[in-house]
Parts: C-alpha cells; structure tokens; sequence
C-alpha cells in the first residue's frame, strides 16, 4: 500500500472566459472507470448545447488508470493538457469535465491549451483535495499512572487522539503514521516501563480537512 497520496474528497467548479469562450471546469471524486464514464455522460447531458465537453481522469493510489478526451478539439489540445495539470498535481481518484461554449474567435493550439489547463486550475480552486496518510490505530491500554507519559509521547510525535476511556484502567486510541509505528511502539515502552498494553487495531488511510481527522475506513 502506498504510504501517502491525495485524492479529490469534494468536487468543484471554476471557469475562465477567453476571447468570449466560455471554459467551464467541473471535477467529480470517482473510484472507478465506470463512475468516471458515467459522471463524463452526466455532464454532456447538463452542457447538451456546448461546442464540446472535454475530459481527463485519474484513478488508483498510484495513478493507475490515466485517460483523456479532446472531444472535437484539435488533437492534444484539450484533454491531453488537461489531463498534466492532475498528474503534475499529483491528484488521484478525479475525474474533470471542462465545457466549452464556443465565442466565435479561434484561439490557436497554444490558446486552447492554456485555456483548458487553466480551467481545470480553476476547477481545482474550488475543489476540496486531502492527502491520505497510511497509517495504524494504535490502542493503549495503561493505568492511570501512565496516562501522562502517553499523552506526553502523543504530543511529542504529533500524533491524533481517537478516542479515551476511563474505567478501572485508560484505554487510548492513537492515529499512527506507518513510518512512525516503530518508534511509538519503542516510546511507549520505554516511558511506561513495559506496563502498558499496546495493540495494533488495523491499517487505514487518514487525512485532515481544517484540522479534523477524517478516517478512510
């Protein structure tokens, strides 16, 4: 599994005017081919009476599946540029349409290309992109005693608090990142004496949207 990579969690829209061209960008998450087709199809039908609706997606942790779409565009000057502008963002599991209503002036190779990257530019502006962390939930069980050197070590090494139960005992669950589940594992050792009961609850993707923690179970 890849241990980081950001994906679209919430679609958007932006668009540009060039040489009276209207140039509509509208990205979609999708976790699949099929939802990519399907929301490129969605799209056609809301801009039924546009001049064209190119396309670019890119699906998988690793950018897996890569394709594009000029749509009657001159070959290479819409959807392959579209299509750089979310690999050299590094996007994954995004799908986006830019729309075009035609205004009447050609605008040359290079005008078509720099109006469709900057659409999609613009699309992303008004996107929601998160970077997924691997990472494990940790949970520690410790007496009260050891609550503190926990928390301490949490704080130390930036880690998410999940969840805290206090009964007899303190049950901790931590967010840990992949890279640094060695080294916690080494810390909380160490600072309880052996004392505390680590458990490794499973791998999950996590990411952040304005400080929260948000769990890709």
């Amino acid at each position: 599994m890849t241990e980081r990579y950001k994906i679209l969690y919430e679609g958007g829209t932006g668009e540009l005017v060039e040489k009276k061209s209207r140039f509509i960008a509208t990205t979609r998450p999708v976790e699949s081919e099929e939802e990519a087709v399907a929301f490129i199809e969605e799209m056609k039908k809301k801009y039924w009476d546009a001049r064209h609706n190119c396309s670019a997606y890119v699906i998988g942790e690793r950018g897996q599946i890569q394709r594009c779409s000029d749509d009657g565009e001159p070959s290479q000057t819409a959807g392959r540029p579209m299509l750089d502008v979310l690999l050299g963002e590094e996007i994954r599991n995004i799908c986006v349409v830019v729309t075009r209503y035609f205004g009447g002036t050609l605008l040359g190779t290079g005008g078509l290309v720099r109006a469709y990257s900057g659409a999609v530019q613009e699309g992303l502006k008004n996107s929601i992109v998160v970077e997924k962390f691997l990472g494990s939930r940790m949970q520690i069980t410790t007496d009260y005693n050891g609550i503190g050197k926990i928390q301490y070590v949490a704080a130390q090494m930036g880690l998410t608090t999940l969840d805290t139960q206090y009964t007899d005992q303190v049950v901790v669950t931590l967010m840990v990142p992949a890279p640094m589940k060695g080294a916690f594992v080494t810390q909380i050792t160490e600072k309880t004496n052996g004392k505390a009961v680590i458990e490794d609850t499973g791998s999950l993707y996590y990411g952040t949207i304005d400080k929260e923690v948000i769990l890709f179970e």
